[in-house]
């Protein structure tokens, strides 16, 4: 898995990595989110998650589980293979 550094952020004191795959799932996930016209907050809630970190989500700052996507393209109003699909779609898989 090919990982790049993420700077040092807020109180913790490691440094942190992130994925290629969280960053560009995260872009999918903000691009789905805005095409619904759907803030954060709404979304974050109908998923059951923290704005703030569907927000790091988004930005791709963390390593989001698989139960965590399904929770979001539950949100999202598609399967989580559709959310996957869109994905590899974006990003020439």
């Amino acid at each position: 898995m090919v990982a790049m550094a993420c700077s040092k952020k807020k109180r913790y004191s490691y440094n942190c990595t992130m994925s290629v795959f969280s960053k560009k799932i995260g872009e999918t996930i903000k691009e789905r989110r805005l095409s619904l016209k759907l803030s954060q907050e709404s979304l974050a809630a109908l998923c059951g998650l923290n704005r703030s970190y569907l927000g790091e989500i988004e930005r791709g700052a963390v390593e989001v589980s698989a139960n965590n996507l399904e929770r979001i393209a539950n949100g999202l109003s598609i399967k989580f293979s559709e959310l996957i699909r869109l994905y590899e779609e974006k990003n020439g898989q």
